[in-house]
């Protein structure tokens, strides 16, 4: 199936495979079969897997034109991308008890360091990422397709409180205190990004401008 057709039944399987597997039944029924990790890395690679469908299935949808794209767009997904690209490296592995990403051990609500910056980093470079690429890309199916994710990054971090709320209790307060979904509203005293993980961040973006042109046949240099 190819079209218009092929484009949201990609779309609807990629939010479906993110929906469901952080159903509480769904959860544990796969980490008892599977074990954490297990459950985590079959997830995200079925999850990896339909993004790339959705992406192919967008190109391939047909191009009904909403703006065209001037050149000052690229410079700003260029200035977004490596900013999204160290959200997630420094995310990653780092105590954070409020989002994803990271263990609930380690995590000091006096000094939330990376939480101090963006409760949800993750989400937050789903949403650098996705709003840039929605902007250079003024074409019905790819706004559909980042539009969506978004929102979907947006409500997310609404969502997770909510549930962060629910499953923390009385400790939610004390916890998020020094925390915000606003960039730089929170407490960054003593924090410094890892210069380690920055580096590993630098490699990554530049592997992904390096790529994509190999990857996705469009360069994404202004």
């Amino acid at each position: 199936m190819d079209g218009w057709g092929g484009f949201f039944l990609a779309l609807g399987v990629f939010y479906a495979v993110h929906a469901l597997p952080v159903r509480p039944g769904v959860k544990a029924a796969g980490q008892a079969r599977l074990g954490s990790r297990g459950y985590a890395a079959v997830t995200g690679l079925v999850q990896l897997a339909t993004l790339a469908w959705v992406i192919v299935a967008a190109g391939q949808a047909p191009w009904i034109g909403l703006w065209d794209q001037a050149p000052w767009m690229r410079w700003a997904v260029n200035l977004a991308m490596p900013v999204a690209v160290a959200l997630v490296v420094l995310a990653i592995g780092t105590p954070n008890p409020l989002s994803f990403g990271g263990p609930a051990a380690g995590f000091d609500p006096a000094r939330p360091g990376l939480a101090g910056l963006v409760r949800h980093p993750v989400l937050w470079a789903l949403l650098l990422w996705s709003s840039a690429h929605m902007l250079v890309n003024g074409d019905l199916a790819h706004v559909l397709l980042f539009g969506g994710f978004a929102l979907f990054s947006a409500l997310g971090m609404v969502v997770l409180d909510r549930r962060r709320q629910r499953d923390l209790g009385a400790d939610w307060a004390r916890l998020a205190a020094h925390t915000s979904n606003l960039p730089l509203a929170g407490r960054l005293a003593g924090w410094r990004p890892s210069p380690a993980r920055l580096v590993v961040a630098a490699a990554i973006w530049l592997a992904l401008l390096w790529l994509h042109p190999e990857v996705i046949g469009v360069s994404p240099l202004p």
